[in-house]
């Protein structure tokens, strides 16, 4: 049976299903890393940068790697494995249900249509807030906007208009 689109999940409609304890067969997130770049250095970049939803929804964990993997790959072309720190800041905590139905010849007298329909688990997501901050990134200042642009592509892969905000700009001051 086919993946179903990313669009199917965006809104929230029910209740957050969680107890992954009490639930079989939940299938694991598609995050491989969480934070990528110069660990040894994180916190003391002089620029941190954030991506920013614009509103409510829910993002699957395959898309929230899709802008890690985006936004990773783009900003270490362009300023070095040394000189960012990338962090997602949010998991995908939410289990998605889905009442997978028969299709194709004979589908009427095999599938049970409505009746016991609870669905079963086929994924995880993470619910985001309006306002809130996805994907962080610190890096130098000639880096900056390399690093505003691997954040608008990262936008680009979640199910929620985006805007990237600036957290801390500090001047460098040069010793000659």
């Amino acid at each position: 049976m086919p993946r179903k689109p990313g669009s199917m999940y965006r809104k929230i409609t029910q209740h957050a299903y969680t107890r992954r304890k009490y639930m079989g067969g939940v299938p694991a997130s598609r995050i491989i890393q969480f934070d990528v770049g110069n660990k040894s250095n994180a916190g003391n970049f002089p620029v941190v940068l954030s991506l920013v939803v614009d509103e409510v929804c829910q993002a699957r964990h395959n898309c929230l790697e899709a802008a890690r993997i985006s936004a990773n790959r783009f900003i270490e072309k362009k300023a070095g494995k040394a000189n960012y720190h990338l962090k997602v800041r949010v998991y995908p905590h939410n289990v998605i249900r889905e009442n997978k139905q028969a299709t194709g010849a004979g589908a009427d007298r095999v599938s049970q249509g409505m009746r016991r329909a609870f669905g079963k688990p086929v994924g995880t997501a993470a619910r985001l807030d309006a306002g809130q901050r996805v994907i962080s990134l610190e890096t130098t200042l000639p880096n900056l906007e390399y690093a505003k642009e691997a954040l608008r592509k990262a936008g680009s892969r979640l199910p929620s208009p985006c805007h990237v905000i600036v957290d801390k700009l500090e001047e460098q001051q040069q010793a000659s």
